[in-house]
């Protein structure tokens, strides 16, 4: 899923002008973009012809946040070039580090039976007895 030089040129007026010294062209970025849509890697599993993978990143990510991507792509479907629908992401929890607090796990509240009583010091709660209210009989 690779566009052409002739397919860019359509869409072409839908993104900014590169900034600074750029050295990977739009339609590089875009078919690394779409490779990564395509074949569901990670942006470091990229190959090497793409260009640096952490460039391709940062230039799609900032157009993310500009919304070219969006029109981009609506564009693209619109013309029948690229047909890709995106509904939901669910990661999965294989890349996700929580804490064991985190995960439900239960605290471990065992006290060292050798601590001495004055060893965890002042007590946490104080416990006052309550009179009924009705004596007993």
């Amino acid at each position: 899923m690779e566009l052409t030089s002739d397919q860019y040129a359509r869409i072409a007026p839908l993104f900014p002008k590169p900034r600074g010294n750029v050295g990977l062209s739009n339609l590089q970025v875009l078919n690394a973009i779409l490779y990564v849509a395509e074949h569901g890697c990670g942006w470091r599993g990229l190959p090497a012809y793409f260009g640096n993978w952490h460039t391709i990143y940062t230039r799609m990510n900032r157009w993310s946040k500009k919304g070219v991507l969006d029109r981009v792509f609506e564009q693209l479907q619109r013309e029948r070039m690229v047909r890709i629908r995106v509904e939901a992401y669910g990661p999965d929890s294989t890349g996700i580090k929580a804490h064991p607090d985190g995960t439900g796990a239960l605290k471990e509240t065992v006290h060292s039976p050798s601590a001495g009583p004055g060893a965890a010091g002042t007590p946490g709660f104080i416990w006052l007895p309550r009179m009924p209210e009705q004596p007993l009989p």
